[in-house]
C-alpha cells in the first residue's frame, strides 16, 4: 500500500510503499477514502508532541470502507463506511475508563496517527470498538473533519455549559464546525482571528458570527464563555479579560505555547480556565447524530495523498479556509 511516513520530527514526510496491514481479532482493515489534516498532525511533525511511534503514518480523521475484519468484530460488515478518530484504544479497567465520561483520560490510552499508524495511506487498520458509522449526508472528504475538528470542538462546546455569548479564538477547522452547532443551539458567536486576517473574519461572519475581529481586539460585549483553538498561550489572559464574572475559558487544543503570567484580578470573580483532552466514544455518538440535524457543513480543501507535506505547510502558514483533506 502507499503511505506518507514520518521518520523523525521536524522532517518532511516520506512517500513509501508498505506491506498491506492484516487486521487482528478486534480490528477492521479499511481502504482509506479520505483523511483530514489536523493541527495535531502538525504538532507531531514539529516535535511538540514528543512520544510518537516512529516511523509513523499520521492521520486521525479517517474515512474508510471496510475491506477485511478480525473474527471478534461486531457491528460492522464488509463494505461499510467507517470513521476512525484520535482515540484508538483504552484499557477499560483504569478509574477513568470505569467512568465512561472520562475514558479520554485513560492512563494507557493509545491514539490514532500517534501511537497507532493512521490514515495518510491507502489502507489502515483500526480497532472496531473505537470506530463509528458515518452520517450519509456527508461525502467522504466532508466527513473527515467531523472526526477530530468536529469531535474536539463539540466536547469543548459542552464544557461551556449554557453560555449564550460564545467567543472562539482561532477560526480554523474546529471553529468553523463548532460555530455552526452553536448557532443551531441559539448562541451568539464572537470570532477572533489573527490580527488583520480579513478572509477568516469574513468566513466567520458567513457562518453566522455576530462579530469577528483580531485576537488583539476586545469584543463589543462581555462573553459568557470562550473556546481557544489557536495554540497560543497568550490568548488565555486575553480571553479572561473578555469574559464576564463567572465566565469559562476552554483550551481546546492538545498543545499550546506557555501561558504568560497574568494578574489574579482577571481570573477572580469565579472565572474558570480549563482544558479539553481527547474525546470519548460517547462524544462521537452524540456529535455524529447531531451534525446533520444542525445542518453542519464542512468546508474542505481536497488534496492528493502525495501532497501531504504541502497540506501541512499550508496549515502551518494559516493559508487554509476550513480543513485540508487527503484523498488517496
Amino acid at each position: 500500500m502507499q503511505a506518507m511516513v514520518l521518520d523523525r520530527a521536524r522532517t518532511a514526510l516520506r512517500a513509501a510503499e508498505l506491506p498491506m496491514p492484516e487486521p487482528s481479532p478486534h480490528q477492521l482493515r479499511l481502504r482509506v477514502l479520505a483523511c483530514g489534516v489536523c493541527r495535531t498532525d502538525l504538532h507531531i511533525v514539529d516535535g511538540e508532541l514528543a512520544q510518537p511511534k516512529l516511523p509513523l503514518v499520521l492521520g486521525h480523521e479517517i474515512v474508510g470502507r471496510v475491506d477485511a475484519m478480525g473474527g471478534e468484530v461486531q457491528g460492522f460488515a464488509a463494505g461499510d463506511r467507517v470513521g476512525v478518530p484520535w482515540l484508538g484504544f483504552t484499557d477499560g479497567t483504569c478509574p477513568y475508563c470505569r467512568n465512561h465520561h472520562q475514558e479520554n483520560l485513560c492512563d494507557n490510552a493509545r491514539f490514532t496517527g500517534y501511537q497507532i499508524d493512521g490514515g495518510y495511506a491507502s489502507y489502515t487498520v483500526a480497532d472496531a470498538r473505537y470506530c463509528f458509522h458515518l452520517p450519509e449526508a456527508y461525502s467522504d472528504a466532508e466527513a473527515a473533519p467531523l472526526l477530530c475538528a468536529g469531535l474536539i470542538g463539540y466536547r469543548s462546546l459542552k464544557m461551556t455549559g449554557d453560555a449564550a455569548r460564545l467567543g472562539i479564538y482561532g477560526f480554523g477547522a474546529a471553529a468553523h464546525i463548532v460555530a455552526q452547532v452553536a448557532r443551531y443551539q441559539g448562541r451568539q458567536i464572537f470570532a477572533f482571528t489573527r490580527p488583520g486576517d480579513a478572509r477568516a473574519q469574513d468566513f466567520a461572519k458567513e457562518l453566522g458570527a455576530a462579530w469577528a475581529g483580531g485576537s488583539d481586539e476586545r469584543p463589543p460585549e462581555e462573553l459568557d464563555a470562550t473556546i481557544i483553538f489557536a495554540p497560543v498561550g497568550a490568548l488565555v489572559p486575553a480571553a479572561l479579560k473578555a469574559s464576564r464574572k463567572g465566565g469559562v475559558v476552554v483550551c481546546g487544543g492538545i498543545h499550546m505555547s506557555d501561558i504568560p503570567a497574568f494578574p489574579y484580578e482577571i481570573l477572580w470573580e469565579e472565572r474558570v480556565v480549563r482544558s479539553v483532552a481527547n474525546l470519548t466514544r460517547e462524544d462521537a455518538r452524540e456529535f455524529l447524530a447531531l451534525a446533520p440535524k444542525a445542518g453542519v457543513k464542512t468546508t474542505v480543501v481536497p488534496m492528493p495523498l502525495a501532497a501531504a507535506n504541502e497540506a501541512l505547510d499550508r496549515l502551518r502558514q494559516g493559508e487554509l479556509t476550513g480543513a485540508a483533506v487527503l484523498v488517496p
